[in-house]
């Protein structure tokens, strides 16, 4: 066979997936590995997009998405934050996935590197790499319960070749977000060394404290070098759909487009009907997604604070836990294990990059009594 790209070729197959193919066809395994909660996307949205399938809505549509959903976008983040968003900085794609690969394809040459805050999810690293790039990991650091950030030691991680910081807020799978502040201190730093932001905000409703997680977007100017990544997978249980939006500078728009168009020719057609209906009828969903996931936060804190062997940070966003197991060292072997011991699917920690062995990632946006069962047949083992 002819040879391939080296960045392809050295790529260690995703080590989540390596769980997954072991017990997704198992009915008796308790699936938690994936960042999806149980529930099946709402009726509202579902019938949208048969109304559109039913109308017709099955032809090519405009590269940047169609103009009703970008609109209930605009109306969406204005509602949500105090900015007055340009129309044109907005994108639909195929994913948040696809918006994150459109970023990458904009800034990532050979040799160039992008410092990302860790843990993070491992797709994102692994673009970073199969474009010819460094990733950069700066690990948040876990003290008395709680995940922080050295912004100082994220600062040191850039050189000249430093394309961009990426960072997940709230995070995956940490469930850590970023301050407002910490937010003005590192987009002050991107525009004076040239640097962009990438700012993957997806779990932005999926918030326990407060409303919202804070955005950006609050403090961005329109040619700021940042791109905002966000998706209609987690707030309003679309995973399976591929829909997402980018929020890019006004200036790149016709860019943006023909890489949407490279990439999958835009967002499916009859699922952007859908994406409209969740925006303007999913409120109360998105109300009830968090007080479910609320109470598997609850349910997950309660029953690992009695186990000696397991460290766990309360999350104040996302709907993971993130949790270290005293004296496990193989992550992967341990999770596989798991699938025949205890019947439970979990992701090793490992797969969210380095510094993460002896740790398992678990969601909980699940429904409670197969979430209890799940407890505690992992309890059983550990």
């Amino acid at each position: 066979m002819p040879k391939i790209r080296h960045a392809i070729s050295k790529m260690e197959n995703q080590r989540i997936s390596q769980v997954v193919r072991l017990g997704m066809e198992d009915p008796e395994v308790i699936p938690l590995w994936f960042g999806e909660s149980d529930l099946v996307t709402p009726k509202f949205i579902r019938e949208a997009a048969y109304e559109a399938l039913n109308a017709g809505h099955t032809f090519y549509v405009n590269r940047r998405g169609l103009l009703p959903l970008r609109q209930e976008i605009q109306n969406y983040l204005s509602n949500l934050y105090p900015i007055d968003l340009d129309l044109d900085r907005i994108t639909v794609t195929a994913s948040g996935m696809t918006s994150i690969m459109i970023a990458a394809e904009f800034l990532v040459n050979n040799g160039d590197n992008v410092v990302m805050v860790s843990p993070i999810w491992p797709n994102i690293f692994y673009v970073i790499e199969t474009m010819g790039g460094e990733c950069r990991h700066v690990r948040l650091d876990e003290v008395d319960g709680e995940w922080t950030l050295d912004m100082d030691k994220l600062f040191d991680a850039c050189d000249e070749r430093t394309k961009a910081i990426f960072v997940a807020t709230p995070g995956n799978p940490t469930g850590w977000m970023m301050s407002r502040q910490e937010q003005r201190d590192l987009l002050a730093f991107c525009r004076e060394r040239n640097i962009w932001v990438i700012a993957d905000e997806v779990y932005h409703r999926i918030v326990y404290e407060e409303d919202i997680s804070p955005s950006f977007l609050e403090i961005a100017e329109e040619e700021d070098p940042l791109f905002v990544i966000q998706s209609f997978s987690k707030s309003w249980a679309m995973t399976g759909w591929r829909l997402g939006w980018l929020v890019h500078p006004k200036s790149i728009a016709d860019r943006v487009g023909d890489l949407s168009a490279i990439n999958n020719t835009g967002a499916t057609s009859f699922v952007q009907h859908a994406g409209v209906s969740a925006i303007q009828q999913g409120e109360s969903f998105i109300h009830d997604m968090v007080e479910r996931c609320r109470k598997g936060r609850e349910i997950t804190y309660d029953y690992f604070s009695t186990m000696d062997r397991v460290s766990l940070s309360r999350t104040p966003a996302a709907f993971y836990a993130f949790f270290r197991v005293d004296g496990l060292e193989d992550d992967l072997g341990f999770a596989k294990e798991l699938l025949s011991t205890a019947k439970v699917g979990l992701a090793p920690g490992s797969a969210f990059g380095p510094g993460n062995e002896g740790y398992l990632r678990l969601c909980f946006a699940h429904d409670t009594q197969n979430l209890s069962v799940a407890l505690e047949r992992l309890g059983e083992v550990l």
